[in-house]
């Protein structure tokens, strides 16, 4: 969900900033603006000097500018950390015995996992998502079970074989596992 909101976001400021340089960049080239435009012509300013002193003598309005540039900044931070901050693991590093090792891809590991860990009997839906560091990694299985479902039996066999399957394939020597068990909602049965 975060990626659609960046994709959006992104989206939406580039496009008001290129409608608002393009504008201004073509009112400055000679064309003429229409008659609702917030200003005329080549030398015309955008904010006259009565417009930015307007609110100068009245108390709230320094606060109330600090206050939105703060959460501006804050807002604009945590973006940032939301961003850059990667919840799953691009890519496991393999030892192969010689030095140097092998790259696998996170996402195949996580495909992997995730057909094998639906493929139990009694799971409706599953979803592996890997963690941690690439020599280190850890996963968090997510498995939505049918009604009909034992939750003991769905979790052995996720240990024991696909999870079991995961590491030894690549190679570690534990896979640190977080498992979320919810039981999938269904209609209640009548009795005649």
């Amino acid at each position: 969900m975060l990626r659609t909101v960046n994709r959006v976001l992104l989206g939406l400021a580039g496009l008001v900033l290129v409608v608002l340089g393009g504008s201004v960049l073509a009112v400055g080239l000679g064309v003429r603006p229409p008659a609702w435009w917030i200003h005329d012509g080549r030398h015309d300013v955008l904010l006259s000097d009565a417009g930015r002193t307007r609110w100068r003598d009245a108390g709230w309005w320094w606060p109330a500018v600090i206050a939105v540039l703060a959460l501006a900044v804050l807002l604009a931070l945590w973006w940032l950390a939301a961003v850059l901050r990667r919840p799953r693991l691009a890519e496991v590093l393999v030892d192969t015995g010689d030095g140097e090792g092998a790259l696998l891809r996170g996402r195949a590991l996580e495909d992997v996992l995730t057909a094998e860990a639906g493929a139990l009997r009694g799971v409706r839906d599953a979803r592996a998502v890997l963690t941690g560091r690439r020599r280190a990694p850890g996963a968090r299985v997510r498995l939505r079970l049918e009604p009909h479902a034992d939750p003991a039996e769905t979790l052995t066999g996720l240990t024991a074989e696909s999870l079991t399957r995961a590491r030894d394939s690549a190679g570690l020597e534990t896979l640190p596992t977080e498992v979320r068990l919810r039981a999938a909602k269904h209609a209640a049965e009548r009795v005649n």
